[in-house]
């Protein structure tokens, strides 16, 4: 009977990898071999630590008073207080009643309020460039910066990105700022002692201490990015867009949220690691208004509990490449639907969104080294990053006017879209990309992956037939969207 099992294993293995002919020229070891040193790896030490200063604990009591102080004098000029504020319209409250309208009209418009928000930011270069959240600024009409010695700049925006949840400012002023330098976020380890500071629930700058509780988290519903370093120092509401400073004073992260039923800390913070951070300042840097990843033409999933037993892994990890885009950067490298992604440059790959995390960094154009699993052999592929816009294809359509689509963008389907919108690499037509805040298109329910089917009895097939749609200015407005698999029907007079 053990005999029998061990061959449904191996078959139930072949079937979740699949089976493939090996590449030509690919360098190739057993699997089992792989898997163990793999295993090893995320169970203890990671990889790519060569050279690594070792960490020490206290050697004695006076040891263990050792301020934090001098990181703190150090750090602190550089974090600063995000005041966002916007004008939001209030409904009328008579606004759609049959009754009220039938006697008196549409009634009064609705009145004009100023919202404002406060979180935290970083200064990351002395010319004022400053790091927060998106979710910080998101949709503020005017945004000043408050410095940790009281002074006030205005400031502007240089590029925003929703799936990232990072803003990058520009301070209104000339003058050179205390900027903060940047760590290796990739060096952290569970157990490293870290600060964070910021500015929660608006009571002023405050500094709160504790240690790297986990790295590489994924599925913790903040946003499209899986790669946040988790830590207990406390961090509140108002720490969003903060520092999260390791021993040596720089820079390891960007606070961004927390779990929490009270709304205070429990001890559960999560940062974006600020070798992502720099990725995205170096794109506005660049002139980008948004961050762009790199085109791979793949799709990938993780592995479930089921394939790992079935490879005779201790836990589930990796990426299982689902499709590639024929004559894309990954099929040109030898990737194949079936292979099992295990490290990419040396580091391991826990998750598709820890391989997203390490392909976002890497760079366009960066021939990067994929570690792969197909046929029970180890294979090293060699794959070059490709542009993530297409220059042979049309440009965005940002709609305005009076229509029910009007405050949104949409663009467009190819594959190099359809992977940074994370939609099925195959798909093709229009998809909406971005929505405006309080815009006709957020208030009828239009959201960002949407794919428009029809706009009164019209097919889309690109942005030019949604153009040619909305130029006919009808009467009234019918239009079909496919969100999640599901067909929606929208009816705007």
């Amino acid at each position: 009977m053990r005999r029998y099992r061990w061959a449904g294993l191996i078959v139930l293995a072949i079937a979740a990898i699949g089976i493939m002919l090996p590449v030509s020229g690919a360098q190739e070891q057993p699997a089992t071999d792989r898997l163990r040193g793999v295993i090893s790896e995320i169970l203890g030490k990671s990889g790519n630590r060569a050279n690594e200063p070792q960490r020490v604990v206290p050697p004695s009591r006076p040891a263990l008073q050792y301020s934090y102080a001098p990181l703190v004098k150090l750090a602190a000029p550089a974090v600063v207080n995000v005041y966002a504020e916007r004008m939001v319209r209030t409904r009328s409250p008579f606004a759609g009643d049959p009754f009220f309208e039938r006697f008196f009209g549409q009634g009064p418009p609705g009145r004009s309020q100023r919202q404002s928000s406060l979180g935290s930011g970083v200064i990351v270069d002395a010319s004022g460039i400053v790091v927060t959240n998106n979710h910080v600024i998101d949709g503020a009409d005017e945004i000043r910066i408050a410095l940790a010695d009281g002074r006030e700049y205005p400031s502007r925006v240089l590029l925003k990105d929703k799936r990232v949840d990072l803003a990058v400012l520009k301070i209104d002023n000339s003058e050179p700022f205390t900027a903060i330098d940047y760590s290796d976020s990739d060096r952290l380890e569970v157990g490293d002692v870290l600060l964070a500071i910021g500015n929660p629930f608006g009571v002023g700058q405050t500094v709160t201490s504790g240690i790297v509780s986990a790295l590489a988290r994924n599925g913790v519903g903040i946003s499209d990015f899986g790669f946040f370093i988790q830590t207990d120092a406390a961090i509140n509401p108002g720490n969003s867009g903060g520092a999260l400073i390791d021993m040596n004073g720089r820079l390891v992260g960007i606070n961004t949220a927390i779990f929490s039923r009270s709304g205070g800390s429990n001890g559960i913070g999560f940062a974006i690691p600020a070798n992502m951070v720099r990725a995205v300042v170096d794109a506005a840097r660049s002139g980008e208004d948004e961050f762009l990843r790199p085109f791979i033409g793949a799709s990938f999933v993780p592995v479930t509990a089921d394939m790992a037993e079935a490879l005779g892994m201790e836990r589930a990890f990796g990426a299982i490449v689902t499709d590639v885009v024929r004559e894309g950067p990954a099929h040109k490298g030898g990737l194949r639907v079936g292979d099992l992604v295990i490290s990419l440059d040396g580091w391991t790959v826990q998750h598709p969104d820890a391989l997203g995390y390490r392909l976002a960094t890497s760079g366009v154009g960066k021939v990067i080294e994929l570690e792969v699993i197909s046929r029970s052999t180890v294979r090293r592929l060699k794959v070059r990053l490709g542009e993530p816009r297409d220059p042979q294809r049309p440009g965005e359509l940002r709609i305005t006017g009076e229509n029910p689509f009007a405050g949104s963008v949409v663009v467009d389907i190819d594959p190099r879209i359809a992977e940074q919108l994370r939609l099925p690499l195959n798909i093709r037509g229009v998809v909406v990309k971005e929505v405006e805040r309080g815009s006709p298109a957020n208030r009828y329910g239009l959201r960002p992956r949407d794919i428009l089917v029809e706009i009164n009895g019209e097919t889309m097939r690109q942005a030019s037939d949604v153009a040619a749609a909305i130029a006919q200015d009808p009467a009234f407005w019918q239009f079909e969207i496919t969100r999640n698999g599901r067909r929606l029907r929208q009816v705007v007079r």
